[in-house]
C-alpha cells in the first residue's frame, strides 16, 4: 500500500528522534521490509531544509535525500498544478499543510501525521496512533 508522511513523520523516523504513533510507526517499519511504499511531499523537503538551517532538527537536507535516494520505499511527491487547485478548496490555516494534505487527497492515499488538527478535520485519511 502507498502512504504520505507530513514532515515530521519523517523528521522523526529519519533523525529517530521523537515519538511515533503505533499505528504509523507500524507502516514505516513494513515499508522498510518493502511492504509498504511511503511518499514524501516536496513540501516537506523544503521544510527540512529550512528547519535544519535554523537548527531547529537534527537532520539536515543532504542526509534527508540520501535516505530518500538509497531506498526504493521512498519517493519524493512533486508539487503539481492538479495539487495546488486541490488545496485552493481545502480549509486549514497553515500553507504547508495545506498543500501536504491536498497532496494525499489528490494521489487518494493516506496521510501518516501526529497533527491533532489535520486528523481531526478529517480531510483525508490519517494514521498515527
Amino acid at each position: 500500500m502507498e502512504y504520505l508522511a507530513d514532515t515530521v513523520t519523517i523528521i522523526r523516523h529519519f533523525s529517530k528522534t521523537g515519538e511515533i504513533g503505533k499505528k504509523a510507526k507500524a507502516v514505516i517499519q513494513d515499508a522498510e521490509r518493502g511492504i509498504h511504499h511511503i511518499h514524501i511531499s516536496v513540501i516537506s523537503i523544503v521544510e527540512i531544509m529550512y528547519l535544519s538551517q535554523k537548527k531547529r532538527i537534527k537532520i539536515n537536507l543532504k542526509e534527508t535525500l540520501d535516505l530518500i535516494n538509497e531506498s526504493v520505499n521512498y519517493a519524493i511527491a512533486d508539487l503539481t498544478p492538479q495539487i495546488v487547485t486541490v488545496a485552493q478548496d481545502i480549509v486549514f490555516p497553515e500553507l504547508h499543510d495545506r498543500l501536504i494534505i491536498a497532496t494525499a487527497k489528490h494521489m487518494g492515499i493516506p496521510l501518516l501525521t501526529s497533527d491533532k488538527r489535520i486528523r481531526g478535520e478529517k480531510i483525508v485519511e490519517t494514521i498515527w496512533d
